[in-house]
């Protein structure tokens, strides 16, 4: 089984497609050489691909989500954003322990950009991880607006730049692309 000498922060940003396909792919690749894998997704509730994919390789890959099934964040009441709010705030403790009890070797927390963008979160409790992140184990973060604050701790940062969409030509989401 593989194991991390070093462990470092990468931040996978941009209005561009791919950020949770970059961090999936760095997630199949890591358990093809033994290593164990946690993805946590935020705001994501729908069903997607990557959550069949990784039944094929658990235990060494696990995706959690905390949130039940609603719209998206702009189309939610103020009691609805409460209760995502609580959600995530559930899936943010579920990562610190994750990340004290050394449960995995590669822990991907997928959108949390987008958590505290929608003011979900505070970047302070995502640099707070960072902080107590052991030495030897990797930590990818991952969606659009990535704070500055990120950044400037991150070791590794992408951004995912669109350059030409089809999206632009009216299609829609597509299942096993998309999600």
């Amino acid at each position: 089984m593989a194991k991390l000498e070093k462990g470092y922060v990468q931040i996978y940003t941009g209005n561009g497609k791919g950020k949770t396909t970059a961090a999936l792919g760095l997630a199949f690749r890591a358990v093809g050489d033994g290593m164990k894998v946690i993805m946590v997704q935020f705001l994501k509730s729908n069903k997607t691909g990557e959550l069949n994919s990784s039944e094929f390789h658990a235990p060494n890959f696990n995706i959690y989500r905390f949130e039940k099934r609603r719209g998206f964040v702009w189309t939610l009441n103020d009691q609805e954003k409460l209760e995502l709010k609580s959600e995530i705030l559930q899936a943010y403790n579920f990562v610190v322990e994750v990340i004290k009890e050394r449960k995995c070797d590669i822990l991907i927390l997928d959108e949390i950009m987008a958590a505290i963008y929608n003011n979900f979160l505070e970047v302070s409790m995502v640099t707070d991880l960072i902080d107590i992140k052991p030495d030897d184990m990797e930590l990818i973060l991952t969606g659009r607006n990535a704070p500055k604050e990120l950044i400037e701790r991150a070791d590794l940062v992408t951004e995912m730049k669109d350059i030409k969409h089809y999206y632009e030509k009216g299609v829609a989401a597509r299942e096993g692309i998309e999600y």
